[in-house]
C-alpha cells in the first residue's frame, strides 16, 4: 500500500534532517544526490522545514566559481538545548549541548558518602541549573541520565537497589520537578558506555559485542544485531553477581561481594597491584585502579625510567636508582641497554633472571594463602593454573628480622651484603640501598637482600627498572586471568565475537591488556572473540546520555516539522 502524501513528506523531512545531522550543512543539490530524491520535492521540503524553524542558510558554496552561488543548509542548533548526567556514587557530571551535540559547557561536583540524600539532591540540582545558565540556554528540552542499577523496563525508574545512594533515585523526580518542560530519562551507565563505543568509540564496526565495564564497579552492556539488551527485569549484564572461581564466597541478593565484582572491581584490582609491588602515585581524577593499570602498561610497554619511578613511587627521576646514589643508569628500560653504560655482568644477568622469575616454575602463581585467588593462565609461567608449590606449603613464608618487619618498609642493607635464596612467598617489599631514598618496587617471591646484592653487581639502575617492569607485567597477567574469567563465562553464553574493556579501567589497559585477555580466552573458549580496550573510557557514559538525549529530542522535532 503506497504511503499518503503527508506520511512521504514526513519520511522526507526526517530523511533530509538526518543526513543534515551526519553530513553537517549541505545545498539542496547535494540533498538531492544524497536522497535520490527530485529536485521539486527537494525543494519543497527544503522550504518546509525552514518555515517550520528546523532549518536555516548558514553560507555559501561554491565561493571560487562563476554564477550564484549555492545556498548552504544547515539544522538550527538552538532550537532545542540539551543536558547529560553522568551519575556516580561520589559525585555527578554535567555537560550542555545545543540540538546537533555540540557543547556548550560542561562541570562537575564532588558528593561525599556521609552527604545526606537531600543535600546531595540539592547539589546535584543546582549543578545542572548552573551549568544551564553557563550555556546561555533558556531551558532545557531533553535530559538524559546515565548511572548504576537496575532501571525498570516498564516504568524507565531507577529501581531501589541496596548499596547504591538513596539521592540517585530522588535526582530523577527533583530534576524533573525543578525542570518542568524538560523531558527526563535514566538509563543504566553501563548500556550508555556501550551506545557510546558503538556509535563512536571501539564498537562502530560491530553490530553484536559485550561491553565489559571497568570502573569503580563492574557491568556489562549486551548488544545483539545492534540492538541493546535489557532482559526482562533491565538486568541484563549485572557482571558484578556472576560467580567465580577464586574468591572468598559467594555473591547474594543484596550484595556482589564474592561474585565477579571481588575480582574485578576497582578496590580489588588495587590490592592485586599491592601484591605485586605495583603502586603509583598522583593518578589525579582518575580512579586509583586506573591509574596503577595504566602505569604497568606504561612499564612494560618501553616506558623506561620514568615510568618505573612512577609505578615505584618514587617520582620520574627515581626510577632506576643506582646502588651508590640516586643517578639515572644509561639504558634503564625493560630490554634496552644491552650497550648501555653499566650494563650488569653476566652473573648480574643470571641473577637478574632468577630475581625476575623467568626460569622459575613458581613465577607469577599466587599461593592459596591470599584467598583462593585465580592462578595465572599463561603457559609461560609453568606449572598448573593456581596450584601452590609444595614448597610454600600454602602459607606466606616467615619475614626475617633483617627485612625489616612489615612487608614493603624499606631496608637498609651493606653493599657487601650477600644474596640470600629467592623466596617463594607473597611478599613484596621496598628496598632501598645504602640508605638511599630512591627505591625499586621488588616482584613477588623475591627477598629483598637478594635484590640488594644483584643490584651491587648489576649496576642497580638498570636492574631496578627490569625488576619493576617484571612486577608490571606480571600484575597485568594476573588481571588478565581475572578477567578471562568473567569474559570466557559471557563468550560461552552469547558468543559476540566481540567483547570490549570499558570504563577507565578497560582504557588504561589498552592494547597491552586486551591482548593478554583475549589469548586466555582463546586458551579457555572455543568460540573465537577480539578483546578491544574502549576508546572512550569514563566518558563514555555521559557521552551515551548525551547521544540518547538527542536522538530523543530530535525524534520528537523531526517527527512533526509543520508544528
Amino acid at each position: 500500500m503506497p504511503a499518503s502524501p503527508s506520511t512521504a513528506r514526513a519520511i522526507n523531512d526526517r530523511l533530509a534532517l538526518r543526513l543534515l545531522q551526519q553530513e553537517g550543512p549541505l545545498t539542496a543539490g547535494r540533498l538531492k544526490q544524497l536522497t535520490g530524491l527530485s529536485r521539486p520535492t527537494v525543494a519543497d521540503l527544503v522550504e518546509r522545514l525552514t518555515a517550520a524553524g528546523l532549518i536555516t542558510v548558514v553560507g555559501e558554496a561554491g565561493e571560487q566559481r562563476r554564477g550564484p552561488n549555492a545556498k548552504l543548509y544547515g539544522i538550527v542548533a538552538d532550537r532545542a538545548h540539551l543536558a547529560a548526567l553522568d551519575v556516580r556514587t561520589e559525585g555527578v557530571s554535567v555537560v550542555v549541548t545545543d540540538l546537533v551535540g555540540r557543547e556548550l559547557a560542561e562541570a562537575s561536583v564532588p558528593i561525599g558518602g556521609d552527604t545526606g540524600t537531600g543535600p546531595a539532591v540539592e547539589q546535584a540540582v543546582t549543578l545542572v541549573e548552573r551549568v544551564v545558565k553557563e550555556a546561555g540556554a533558556d531551558r532545557l528540552h531533553t535530559v538524559g541520565i546515565g548511572a548504576p542499577g537496575l532501571i525498570d523496563p516498564a516504568t524507565g525508574d531507577l529501581r531501589d537497589t541496596s548499596g547504591l545512594p538513596e539521592w540517585h533515585r530522588r535526582l530523577v523526580a527533583a530534576l524533573q520537578e525543578r525542570l518542568p518542560e524538560a523531558r527526563v530519562s535514566v538509563e543504566n551507565e553501563t548500556n550508555l558506555a556501550a551506545l557510546a563505543e558503538q556509535r563512536e568509540g571501539a564498537a562502530r564496526d560491530r553490530d553484536t559485542f559485550v561491553l565489559l565495564w571497568l570502573s569503580h564497579g563492574t557491568g556489562a552492556a549486551v548488544v545483539l544485531d545492534g540492538a541493546l539488551r535489557r532482559g526482562v527485569s533491565g538486568g541484563m549484564g549485572e557482571i558484578g553477581f556472576l560467580p567465580v572461581p577464586g574468591t572468598a564466597g559467594l555473591p547474594s541478593a543484596t550484595d556482589c561481594e564474592g561474585g565477579f565484582h571481588s575480582l574485578a572491581g576497582a578496590a580489588a584490582i588495587v590490592g592485586l597491584a599491592g601484591e605485586y609491588g605495583v603502586t603509583v602515585e598522583g593518578v589525579g581524577a582518575e580512579p586509583v585502579a586506573a591509574g596503577v593499570v595504566r602505569g604497568a602498561v606504561a612499564a612494560v610497554s618501553g616506558g623506561g625510567g620514568d615510568a618505573a619511578g612512577a609505578l615505584s613511587g618514587g617520582g620520574g627521576d627515581a626510577a632506576g636508582a643506582s646502588s651508590g646514589g640516586g643517578e639515572e643508569a644509561a639504558g634503564a628500560s625493560s630490554g634496552g641497554g644491552g650497550d648501555a653504560e653499566g650494563a650488569p655482568s653476566e652473573a648480574g644477568k643470571d641473577a637478574a633472571r632468577a630475581l625476575s622469575g623467568v626460569s622459575g616454575e613458581h613465577a607469577g602463581a599466587p599461593s592459596e594463602g591470599r584467598g583462593g585467588e585465580i592462578g595465572p593462565l599463561s603457559e609461560e609461567r609453568g606449572g598448573e593454573t593456581g596450584a601452590p608449590s609444595e614448597e610454600r606449603g600454602g602459607e606466606e613464608g616467615p619475614r626475617s628480622e633483617e627485612r625489616g618487619g612489615e612487608a614493603g618498609a624499606p631496608v637498609e642493607v651493606s653493599r657487601d651484603a650477600v644474596a640470600a635464596p629467592v623466596e617463594l612467598s607473597r611478599d613484596a617489599a621496598a628496598v632501598s640501598v645504602e640508605g638511599s631514598r630512591d627505591a625499586v618496587a621488588v616482584p613477588v617471591g623475591v627477598s629483598p637482600d637478594a635484590v640488594v646484592a644483584v643490584a651491587s653487581q648489576a649496576g642497580g639502575g638498570v636492574l631496578g627498572d627490569r625488576l619493576v617492569v617484571d612486577a608490571a607485567g606480571r600484575f597485568l597477567d594476573a588481571l588478565a586471568d581475572r578477567l578471562a574469567v568473567g569474559v570466557a563465562s559471557v563468550v560461552a553464553i552469547l558468543d559476540p565475537g566481540c567483547v570490549v574493556l570499558g570504563g577507565e579501567v578497560g582504557q588504561a589497559g589498552g592494547e597491552e591488556l586486551a591482548a593478554r585477555v583475549e589469548a586466555r580466552v582463546r586458551r579457555m573458549s572455543p568460540l573465537v572473540t577480539e578483546v578491544r580496550p574502549s576508546l572512550l573510557g569514563g566518558d563514555a557514559v555521559l557521552r551515551g546520555a548525551l547521544l540518547t538525549a538527542r536522538d530523543r529530542a530530535q525524534d520528537e522535532l523531526f517527527g512533526s516539522p509543520e508544528r
